[in-house]
């Protein structure tokens, strides 16, 4: 069978696929590579080479400077001083929020910058009487046009500057996308603030965040701690546990300021019931509650998996919370050499990545288990899965076939059509599979139809890359989209209502705005 026929049927199975949202991503993307190598398509070397491209060995060393940031507390701190500083209007802290998580995200991807975020800015909802579902969906979607300010702001800009180096053009630098995210930036913010209050839907969520200072007043008061004692520091926190039914912890004599059998742990409260116990203690019965104190990497340890206890409130968790950890200046360091060595191009992008994520490790900012915890691997198995279908498309030359097609029905309608014909497509199957996996899928295809029409590759890429960051419609077309989900007490149609506004004006940046920062012509 023609190779060319054989890579598309593979392509139509492997989007069917995506769209089910049965099958795990990264199984999906193994099974492409595989399915190009057996039907002959691929030579072995070419369906696996994805896994050991310098791009996604960049992304995955974003994902541990990410991880830095997030538990030596930086993000939350900057989060802190920003939105303290907003007051309690809707309008200040939407602004505040958006322009906060915006930065963020430039720095360490979409998801993380709304993982490390949410919980802050649904406390901080909390306190201004504000319903979380008015500013949640607009921290995703002021993250998602925040992604366009940085190369490092997602992992579409990482492969798109590579395919656009790959082509015989240039890649993108460091800032050059921020040309493009300004503008989405701007608008998306202005829609938020016009129209978030009409098209936001009030609702009570059913779970709400931590809120670390109520939390540590409520711990106080229950076990009769003193209310000069730090209970949650950078080095030092506490975590409530509950004993469960065949626990080895039960009989054992317990009291306050004594420590745990691995030593490592002090019990600072036991309670049964709603009866705090005596300094005396008690043997410890199935269902006792105890304060744990210790430090965070200690606390994690001996409270994750455990069969000794059930953990309340994961040390992870609240570890995250507390402003300016251990680690916190050397993070910060790291991450602006990193910057340094992206912005000025001394070494290529995936060596930059992989010394700042080494970095962190040697300087104990990050555990090694913490670090390989960090990655995501179903985003790195995905890209580098679905690598091989790119190259599958350039050398079969189902791309080229697809970008004649293209052209000959385009005839004579310009590039600017053109441009808008392949943001349509990446606007579309963005909201039903991957961002990442779409931008793989209709790069060659952007790459081909520029080569046809003897039109530079840049602008079709950009669009490309502007279009891949509107996953707006559903709460499934990005992990960011859907954590605000359960907080907000979001329904899936709330996403298509507000997202609408805000794919018009990124179809607006991508066909008529980007062309006129990297023009059509060579």
């Amino acid at each position: 069978m023609d190779p060319i026929i054989v890579t598309l049927i593979i392509l139509v199975v492997a989007v069917v696929a995506f769209v089910s949202n049965r099958i795990p991503l990264g199984a999906i993307a193994i099974a492409v590579s595989l399915a190009l190598y057996l039907t002959g398509v691929l030579s072995l070397p070419q369906a696996l080479a994805g896994f050991g491209d310098p791009t996604v060995l960049f992304i995955a060393s974003l994902f541990v400077v990410s991880e830095s940031l997030e538990s030596t507390g930086i993000v939350a701190w900057a989060g802190q001083q920003v939105i303290s500083r907003a007051g309690t209007r809707q309008r200040s802290l939407l602004l505040t929020i958006g322009l906060l998580v915006a930065v963020v995200t430039a720095v360490i991807s979409v998801n993380g910058a709304v993982a490390a975020l949410l919980p802050l800015v649904v406390v901080v909802a909390a306190r201004a009487r504000l319903s979380p579902s008015q500013l949640l969906i607009p921290l995703a979607f002021s993250a998602h046009a925040g992604s366009m300010l940085a190369l490092t702001g997602t992992p579409v800009n990482i492969i798109v500057s590579e395919l656009a180096e790959e082509s015989g053009g240039r890649g993108f630098g460091f800032f050059e996308f921020a040309l493009a995210g300004l503008p989405l930036v701007i608008g998306t913010l202005a829609i938020i603030l016009l129209l978030g209050k009409r098209l936001l839907p009030h609702r009570t969520p059913k779970s709400v965040p931590v809120d670390l200072e109520q939390l540590a007043a409520t711990l106080r008061a229950e076990y009769a701690i003193d209310a000069d004692r730090a209970l949650m520091t950078s080095g030092r926190g506490v975590t409530e546990v509950v004993v469960p039914p065949r626990s080895p912890l039960i009989g054992l004599h317990v009291f306050p300021g004594m420590c745990t059998p691995s030593g490592d742990l002090v019990i600072l409260g036991v309670k049964r019931g709603e009866d705090t116990l005596s300094d005396h203690g008690a043997d410890v019965q199935a269902g006792d509650a105890l304060l744990l104190d210790g430090t965070w990497d200690d606390l994690h340890r001996h409270t994750s998996g455990s069969d000794e206890v059930l953990v309340v409130d994961d040390p992870a968790t609240l570890r995250r919370a507390v402003p300016l950890g251990a680690g916190a200046k050397r993070a910060a360091v790291i991450l602006g050499a990193m910057i340094v060595l992206l912005a000025t191009g001394i070494v290529p992008a995936a060596v930059a990545g992989l010394l700042a994520a080494l970095a962190l490790v040697l300087t104990r900012v990050v555990s090694v288990t913490r670090a390989y915890r960090s990655i995501s691997w179903t985003t790195v198995v995905l890209v580098a899965g679905m690598i091989p279908m790119s190259t599958a498309f350039q050398t079969t030359g189902a791309a080229a076939l697809i970008a004649d097609g293209l052209g000959t029905w385009l005839s004579g309608a310009g590039p600017t059509a053109a441009l808008a014909v392949i943001v349509l497509i990446t606007l579309v199957l963005g909201q039903l599979i991957s961002n990442t996996a779409t931008v793989l899928i209709v790069a060659p295809v952007a790459v081909a139809l520029a080569s046809t029409m003897h039109l530079s590759p840049l602008p079709f890429l950009m669009g490309l890359t502007v279009a891949g960051a509107a996953a707006l419609l559903t709460p499934v077309a990005t992990p960011a989209n859907l954590m605000v989900m359960e907080p907000g007490g979001y329904r899936f149609g709330d996403y298509a209502r507000f997202g609408l506004p805000l794919m018009l004006l990124y179809f607006a940046v991508a066909v008529f705005y980007v062309p006129m920062i990297w023009p059509f012509t060579r």
